[in-house]
């Protein structure tokens, strides 16, 4: 069991789906490398039509690191590294409901996570995926020489990503951390398992470049996400109950759509600990 698997890409840029493995089982290591390998090339992988209990998701997920604490959830009963990304039906904003990468304002942030989707809408509710390593490698040179060495401050606090934090946080009373995280990053790192390099500044948390202010830092940043969304460097999933996703947080970024007021939808997400971008 668990010996083989087809990879379909999703697009030619990013994303695939796997089939041919049962999740709630172990992977022998050789399979396992053949799975990082690919997770490594397509920056995110997804397996439809899985079965897992909160403890194989984890299992799971072990496999590919260490496992860690999102910062801003207290995790599902029984499981603090599981937390639940939920939107209720009478709710309008869905949470992390903008481009980003996973805890860019920690010194290590997420080096990806998966996301098991438990409850998902009749239609809507769709991620999209982009590659990192495309969009950087596709800038025009003038503007690769321009960020080349610049850093960038990235904060938990900024006002779009905080507002889609707070129907989850009002849920957790009065135990929900408040902290306010911040970390420079180098907006062009290097993968440190690939030596890829990847355009890393995202809409959700990037405030500005070092010794710039924020003024002065927008045109070139909005030029950046402007470059990033173009549709030829990215995927769209589709959720379907049973489905999990995997991304490389490091090379990717990610886009919940929120198009599906009026409708409940629960997924659990587990982090993989990363190291400082470099």
């Amino acid at each position: 069991m668990n010996t083989h698997f087809e990879v379909h890409p999703l697009t030619p840029a990013v994303g695939a789906e796997i089939t041919g493995l049962d999740l709630s089982q172990p992977i022998p290591p050789a399979t396992l490398a053949a799975l990082r390998k690919a997770w490594l090339e397509r920056k995110v992988l997804f397996f439809r039509d899985q079965t897992l209990t909160p403890d194989q998701q984890l299992a799971f997920t072990r496999q590919f690191g260490e496992v860690e604490k999102y910062p801003f959830l207290p995790g599902i009963e029984g499981h603090p590294l599981i937390a639940p990304v939920l939107k209720l039906a009478h709710e309008t904003v869905n949470f992390g409901g903008v481009w980003h990468s996973d805890t860019a304002y920690l010194e290590t942030p997420a080096a990806g996570a998966t996301l098991y989707a438990l409850e998902i809408p009749p239609v809507g509710g769709d991620t999209i995926f982009v590659n990192m390593v495309l969009a950087y490698a596709t800038l025009p040179d003038a503007i690769k020489a321009q960020i080349q060495g610049l850093r960038a401050v990235n904060s938990s606090a900024k006002a779009d990503v905080t507002k889609t934090r707070e129907d989850r946080l009002k849920d957790a009373g009065d135990s929900a951390p408040r902290q306010e995280f911040a970390n420079l990053h180098p907006v062009v790192r290097t993968h440190p398992e690939t030596g890829e390099k990847i355009l890393y500044v995202n809409e959700g948390h990037t405030l500005c470049f070092e010794g710039w202010t924020e003024e002065a830092s927008q045109p070139l940043l909005n030029l950046l996400y402007q470059h990033l969304r173009k549709p030829e460097y990215q995927c769209r999933f589709r959720w379907t109950a049973g489905a999990l996703a995997m991304w490389d947080n490091r090379a990717a970024q990610h886009y919940p759509v929120n198009d599906y007021h009026g409708h409940r939808r629960l997924l659990h997400r587990i982090s993989l600990k990363g190291d400082k971008p470099r």
